[in-house]
């Protein structure tokens, strides 16, 4: 019987993938590269038959999610490396699979982008909860924010150029909600510039965020958080009344 995707939005089609051929895991893909589909599949069954059966569904199910998260992160890569130019194939041969798995799991471009948003607001949502800015100093939580947005990774660079302002409500509540809410108690308590709406600063630090982490030059990840954070406070830093 085929099995049904436990927890996937509805960006995922009603087809599910064919449990007898569900692609290489990450932990093969990540031993042999692009490998033909049809060996892996039989290495991952071998591999599922040595597990303990405390549930039938279990051990698929377990391959599928890390097959699904294989293709995501590779497409979040390519789609950060070439932008719009980036094909299905190229996310398969990025991810180390078969053109038909990517198919089996996204049936089409706009399934894969869907999801990998989804993801992408999840994993920031998340890194901002942990971040607790709304505990903490304003400009102590401008860095947490900007650190939690580049631990997101490249989905999340993905996300952030390709969203609309209205178009999707889970990610005002999960990621710019907060950060808004963020600055405008900087905004009341005088750290942050009260001239400019809370929107257009809010949108700013996701921008440089994402143009940084899709820019060549790249410096170590606390380096970028520092010049990231400071360029950004520099920017949106009350202005003495001298200024």
């Amino acid at each position: 019987m085929v099995q049904r995707w436990p927890h996937r939005a509805a960006s995922f089609p009603k087809t599910r993938p064919a449990p007898e051929r569900a692609g290489p895991s990450a932990d093969v893909v990540a031993t042999h590269g692009s490998v033909d589909e049809t060996s892996v599949s039989c290495q991952d069954t071998r591999m599922i038959s040595r597990m303990p059966q405390q549930s039938g569904a279990a051990p698929r199910q377990a391959l599928q999610e890390r097959v699904a998260a294989t293709i995501l992160e590779a497409a979040a890569h390519v789609l950060v490396a070439r932008g719009e130019q980036a094909s299905m194939s190229d996310v398969a041969a990025a991810a180390g699979v078969a053109r038909a798995t990517v198919y089996r799991y996204f049936p089409n471009r706009q399934a894969l982008l869907d999801e990998l948003a989804s993801a992408a607001v999840r994993g920031a949502g998340d890194r901002l909860v942990s971040a607790r800015i709304d505990e903490i100093p304003v400009l102590e939580g401008l860095g947490r924010a900007v650190r939690a947005l580049v631990e997101a990774g490249d989905g999340f660079i993905v996300l952030a150029r390709a969203r609309s302002r209205s178009e999707d409500k889970e990610f005002e509540r999960r990621v710019g909600g907060p950060i808004r809410a963020l600055l405008e108690r900087g905004q009341s308590g005088g750290q942050i510039r009260g001239d400019i709406p809370s929107e257009w600063l809010t949108d700013s630090l996701i921008g440089i965020v994402a143009s940084v982490q899709s820019s060549p030059l790249q410096r170590g990840r606390e380096d970028t958080v520092a010049a990231m954070t400071s360029m950004y406070i520099d920017g949106a830093h009350q202005r003495s009344a001298a200024a």
